[in-house]
Order: C-alpha cells, then structure tokens, then sequence
C-alpha cells in the first residue's frame, strides 16, 4: 500500500510542513551536486550512536547539533521521497492541530527520540544516521492518536491489480508499524553492518504517540 494523500482538512496553511520539505530537498540536491569530497557528508553532520551517548566528538560539529543536522541528510532518492511523502500527507494536519511553532519543537522532538532509541541498541556504534525517518514517525505516531479515522488514499497493488481505495489511518499506520517492529527485530543481527536505522521509527513514533496530547494547545473559553 502506497499512501498519497487524505481527505482530513485542515484550517491554517502548513508552512512549517513546507519549509521542512524544501530545506530536505534543497540539501539533498546540495550532496549529490556539490564536488566529491574525501569525507561524505554523512561522516561529518550524521548522528553517530556512540558520541551522543559518550558526548566524545569526532566529527566536526558536536554531538548534540549532529542530530538535528542529519534530520536533513538522506542517502537517496526513495529515501528521501519517502519520508517527505508521508510528512506531506499527514504533517498538515498536526501543525494544524498544535500550532506551526510547536509543530516545528514537536518534530525535532521525535528526532532526538528517533535517534536516541536507535543509538541505545548498539551503543558503540560508529555507522553515521541520517534520514528524516524518526521525525517524520513521530508525526505518524500523533496522527494516529489524534486522527485514526481519517481516510486516506492509497494506491493498493497486488500483482496485475492495481486500485486506488481510502483506508483508515490507523489501518495504514498500523501496517506500518507493523513492518517497522518487525524488520526491527530482524535488524538486531545484522546491526553491525548498517542499514536501516528500524528503532529509531520505533522510537520516534512512540514519542510521537504518547506525547502529542501535551503538545496540544489550551482552549479558551468564554462564559456569559
């Protein structure tokens, strides 16, 4: 199932929702167009498990900040187009519900989170992280809270049969979660040789889960 869009409205323009999707881009088109360099971008500004735990730097930039800079590295194409694709369908519409300056604390919330639950698996590790992944999972994990009805439109594929049908959000999500827990487990043999970072969408999207209520703003009300 590939989701593309929901049928969820929203009330105020997402421009923090935007503004991120254009910085990732913008710094996914600087990697593959800027000159070869010695050192991939990846080594310098991704989140290394081991110095965030430790707080030893070894890369130019210090620990802490490498979380938030390797929020906006990708290593391709799918990859990046992924996790903007999930961000667009459904970080609309918890901007909208939080408000655009706790949306933007929210999400880098869920990637310090995202990255933290992957680094506390293998905490010697030195494989840079980088991906929107984590952040983008915390969205999930507070829309499917705030918003599990919600239909969303999704292209289903099975062999020859292609259809595009609404679903529930928490049927797309779950399915989601469902592979994440999954390929999770699978990960923890071979976590010494990279890949993808499964705990941190874990992570991420439980922080996302359990939190967003916290994040919601106080109603005001009026009474005569």
């Amino acid at each position: 199932m590939i989701p593309f869009k929901d049928d969820n409205p929203t009330r105020t323009f997402p421009f923090i929702t935007i503004t991120i999707i254009v910085l990732n881009c913008l710094i996914y088109l600087y990697e593959i167009f800027s000159p070869p360099r010695k050192i991939p971008f990846a080594s310098l500004f991704g989140v290394i498990p081991y110095s965030i735990i430790t707080f030893d730097q070894i890369q130019p930039i210090h620990p802490v900040l490498s979380i938030f800079t390797s929020m906006f590295l990708h290593g391709g194409l799918f990859h990046l187009g992924g996790n903007m694709l999930y961000l667009w369908i459904f970080g609309n519409n918890i901007e909208d519900a939080i408000g655009h300056f706790r949306f933007l604390i929210f999400y880098l919330f869920a990637g310090i989170i995202a990255a933290y639950s992957q680094a506390i698996t293998n905490p010697s590790s030195m494989i840079p992280m980088i991906g929107a992944s984590g952040a983008v999972s915390g969205v999930l994990g507070a829309y499917l809270l705030l918003y599990p009805h919600a239909r969303v439109y999704t292209l289903f594929i099975f062999f020859f049969f292609v259809q595009i049908i609404r679903v529930p959000a928490y049927i797309v999500i779950g399915f989601w979660v469902i592979i994440q827990i999954v390929n999770g487990l699978i990960s923890t043999t071979f976590a010494a040789h990279g890949g993808v970072a499964w705990f941190a969408h874990i992570g991420g999207f439980v922080a996302g889960l359990l939190t967003i209520r916290l994040w919601l703003p106080k109603r005001r009300y009026y009474y005569w």
